[in-house]
């Protein structure tokens, strides 16, 4: 009885093979995307630099210049540590954090360029610096909204490089 019980419980062989595939799923998804924002912005340094400053957040050429420098190879670290299975707590919790950032200055650039032009949040639409070009922002909100979902899941559970070689498949 207490076996059964056991093996029906959060910790069961079925349970753990779910959450490690879909951890893996996760860190394919948000790795996948972190090594491809990263590397678009590190291919065109000057324009990542140019729409950081339309943000306005950075007090000066310095800082602007480290952050248009820093991000984009932070973000490739990210991915291919996540997509590795290395670190992926910590790597996890940095994409939580820069995600979290960059989603709240999507939102206040987005907020004053509609009250610039007065059309309606999700007709507002800007190249956000992410990599993919001129974005519509509330489908930007959601995505990257399911982004820190992924990321927070990913520091959440314990980390498992490959399902299969941790012994949590079914068999």
């Amino acid at each position: 009885m207490k076996e059964n019980a056991k093996l029906d419980g959060p910790t069961s062989p079925s349970t753990a093979a779910w959450v490690g595939w879909a951890a893996l799923v996760a860190r394919g998804v948000v790795g996948g995307l972190f090594l491809w924002m990263g590397w678009s912005k590190a291919m065109d340094p000057v324009g990542f630099l140019k729409l950081v400053r339309q943000y306005e957040v950075l007090p000066g050429p310095g800082l602007l210049n480290a952050v248009a420098v820093v991000v984009p190879w932070l973000e490739m670290v990210c991915g291919l540590l996540l997509l590795a299975g290395r670190a992926v707590r910590g790597t996890a919790l940095v994409s939580l954090v820069l995600l979290a950032v960059f989603t709240a200055l999507v939102w206040h650039r987005a907020l004053g360029v509609r009250e610039a032009t007065g059309v309606a949040m999700c007709a507002v639409r800007f190249d956000c610096g992410c990599g993919a070009g001129e974005v519509w922002i509330c489908r930007k909100i959601v995505e990257n909204s399911l982004l820190l979902v992924l990321s927070a899941f990913l520091v959440y559970v314990p980390a498992v490089r490959w399902p299969w070689r941790a012994g949590v498949t079914p068999g």
